[in-house]
C-alpha cells in the first residue's frame, strides 16, 4: 500500500522527511517529492504550497505519478467551529469549497456548477475513525479536544469574525483552510479514500494572523503526530 501525505507548507511536512527511512526526493516542474518507507508503507511526502490550485496539481500527480492507494492532508486551520480552541484537532468528515460562488446562474454558493459529481465531499469512512482513534489518544496526553466535522476551504486567509459566523451558518463549517476541499474533490473524482487532519492554530478572528505565526509550528507538528499514529495502528 502506498499513502500520499500531503502539507501546504514546510512546517506541515518536515516532521515526516526527518523520519522516513531509505528516501529519495525527486522533482516534478517545481515540486520535489519524498519517497520511502515509515510504519512499513510505502510513502510519498509533498509540501504542496498554500491554495486549491497547488493542493489540487499535487494530489492528482500523486495518484498519477505513484499510484498512492490514500490520501491524507496535514496541517492547521482557523476555528469556525466555537467550541474548537488553538490546539484542538478536526478530523474531516466533509469538505467544500466555501468561494465557489455561481448564484447569478441560480447555483448555492459551494456548488460547482455543472458538475456532474458532488459539491460537498465525504472522507473515507475507515481513515476517518482510524485518525479519530489515532487524534484522541494523542489529545488525552495534550488536554485537547477532538471532533469530527466539517472543513471548509478558500483561497483567503479568514481573519473577520463576521466572515467566521457566514461560514457557520451557510455551511455548518468547523473550521476554515485553504487546501482540503481541493484535495478532497482530487480525491473524490479518482476513487481515492481520503481525510484531512486539522490542528486549530487560530480562531479565524481579528488575532488569527498573529495566533498563525505563534502556534502554527506546534499546530502542525500535532497534525503530523496523528498521522504517525494512524501508519503505526496500519491503515
Amino acid at each position: 500500500m502506498t499513502i500520499g501525505i500531503i502539507g501546504a507548507m514546510d512546517e506541515e511536512v518536515l516532521y515526516f522527511r526527518k523520519r522516513m527511512v531509505d528516501f529519495e526526493s525527486i522533482s516534478h516542474g517545481k515540486q520535489t517529492f519524498y519517497k520511502g518507507r515509515w510504519h512499513g508503507h510505502e510513502t510519498i511526502v509533498v509540501k504542496c504550497g498554500v491554495g486549491k490550485v497547488n493542493a489540487a496539481m499535487v494530489s492528482q500527480m500523486l495518484i498519477d505519478v505513484y499510484n498512492v492507494d490514500k490520501l491524507i492532508f496535514t496541517g492547521v486551520a482557523g476555528a469556525v467551529n466555537p467550541e474548537l480552541n488553538v490546539g484542538d484537532i478536526l478530523i474531516s468528515q466533509s469538505c467544500q469549497q466555501h468561494d465557489i460562488e455561481a448564484t447569478a446562474l441560480g447555483f448555492s454558493q459551494g456548488v460547482i456548477p455543472m458538475y456532474d459529481g458532488p459539491s460537498v465531499f465525504q472522507a473515507d469512512p475507515t481513515l476517518l475513525n482510524i485518525a479519530y482513534s489515532a487524534a484522541n489518544e494523542l489529545a488525552k496526553k495534550m488536554e485537547k479536544a477532538v471532533l469530527k466535522g466539517k472543513v471548509v476551504s478558500g483561497d483567503q486567509f479568514i481573519s473577520d469574525p463576521s466572515q467566521v459566523t457566514l461560514l457557520r451558518e451557510m455551511f455548518t463549517a468547523d473550521c476554515v483552510e485553504m487546501e482540503g476541499a481541493a484535495v478532497a474533490h482530487v480525491a473524490d473524482f479518482n476513487h481515492i479514500p481520503f481525510v484531512i487532519i486539522r490542528s486549530i492554530s487560530d480562531k479565524a478572528d481579528g488575532k488569527a494572523s498573529g495566533d498563525f505565526q505563534t502556534f502554527m509550528a506546534e499546530a502542525a507538528q500535532t497534525s503530523a503526530e496523528i498521522v504517525s499514529h494512524m501508519l503505526e495502528l496500519k491503515l
